[in-house]
């Protein structure tokens, strides 16, 4: 098992790589950790003087670990369509926080009340699915919306869906994250 503390200063020094080369991380890496190899899903999150500058990820793992770390960074940063891309003299003034998530798990619920029952706050990171519709939320954002209703309400929002909406058809996953600063 790799150290915590190992894998925190690797993952970040990836991050702030791929966030000081103004281009777009291209062929997968050579990584000199075998762990950086195994595939996974992560989300990047920028941020500076405290505010959100930048999050973007991928819910289930399609890459090395090396390379979804490498590319969410540089999409975070340059990509987001939230905010512009970052500037140069921010690049070193940046806080980076990367987040490893586990494989996504099927919550199944009959109602909102039922779901919202299930949510572990502060735990849980939450995909909402319906038709074309699909947002998230890592777990961090339970820090922001403690409440399991105003959560799940939010988290419909930012898909696309009323704040009421519920639909025998609404998929829902969760997964866990360890987080890196």
């Amino acid at each position: 098992m790799v150290e915590h503390e190992q894998r925190r200063r690797t993952l970040l020094a990836i991050a702030h790589e791929a966030i000081g080369e103004p281009r777009e991380p291209g062929t997968p890496g050579e990584w000199p950790h075998d762990w950086l190899k195994l595939r996974a899903a992560t989300f990047v999150t920028l941020r500076m003087q405290g505010e959100l500058r930048g999050c973007i990820g991928t819910i289930d793992a399609r890459r090395p670990l090396g390379d979804d770390v490498a590319h969410n960074a540089y999409a975070a940063a340059y990509r987001d369509p939230r905010f512009p891309p970052l500037a140069r003299d921010d690049r070193t003034r940046i806080a980076v926080e990367v987040s490893v998530l586990s494989p996504r798990v099927r919550l199944e619920a009959a109602s909102e009340q039922d779901l919202c029952a299930r949510l572990r706050p502060g735990i849980d990171g939450v995909v909402v699915e319906y038709q074309d519709l699909r947002a998230t939320f890592l777990p961090q954002v339970w820090e922001n919306i403690p409440d399991p209703f105003e959560f799940l309400r939010n988290l419909k929002l930012k898909a696309g869906l009323p704040e009421r909406f519920w639909h025998g058809d609404l998929k829902l996953w969760r997964y866990s994250v360890e987080k890196y600063l």
